[in-house]
């Protein structure tokens, strides 16, 4: 029986994670399964992988064979390279102390990479929700300026009409006074 370590897929359409799982070759990619080591999640960025590396390798030293992307995630995980160490450590290169040295200095580095790219795109996101809030204000202040500057030529619209209308209404009032005038002394004539 040919053992493999793959991902099994789950989640809904258009947005899936996948189950790191041990399983026969000859099963489906979603079917019967040995055992399940871990998830990957690419989703999130950076993609979120929790997986126990014990068992993986646990796994790949009774020969199971990773495929491409199981064999990328192993590898980033840094399975791979403890394998490598214990191969090292079994010829007799190096102590199990110098070994486990190598791998912690290692995953430390890679600790230190996953977490500041995880804070530069927190910070990215930072700095782009701070753009929008600046876009938005500064349209928000060009609409007000723009609805003042209505408001006010409408105002100044309505006073123009109200002094027109008072002029208007000052001459139809002058005109009417001289001829009220006239004709006061016309039906009076005794005076």
């Amino acid at each position: 029986m040919a053992v493999k370590i793959r991902l099994a897929r789950h989640g809904k359409k258009n947005f899936s994670f996948f189950h790191i799982v041990v399983t026969d070759s000859r099963s489906p990619r979603d079917g019967r399964l040995i055992e399940q080591i871990g998830i990957y999640n690419p989703n999130t960025n950076p993609a979120t992988i929790v997986l126990d590396g014990e068992k993986a390798l646990k796994w790949i030293n009774n020969g199971a064979q990773p495929t491409t992307t199981a064999r990328r995630i192993l590898s980033y995980e840094g399975v791979l390279l403890k394998k490598h160490l214990q191969g090292g450590v079994a010829k007799g290169a190096f102590s199990q102390e110098e070994a486990d040295r190598r791998w912690n200095a290692w995953k430390a580095e890679k600790d230190a990479k996953v977490a500041s790219k995880k804070q530069s795109v927190s910070k990215a996101a930072d700095e782009a929700a701070r753009a929008a809030v600046k876009a938005e204000a500064k349209v928000n202040e060009e609409r007000a300026e723009a609805i003042a500057k209505k408001k006010a030529e409408a105002e100044e619209a309505a006073r123009a009409a109200a002094e027109e209308a008072a002029k208007a209404a000052a001459e139809a009032e002058a005109e009417a006074a001289p001829e009220a005038a006239a004709e006061a002394p016309a039906e009076n004539p005794e005076a």
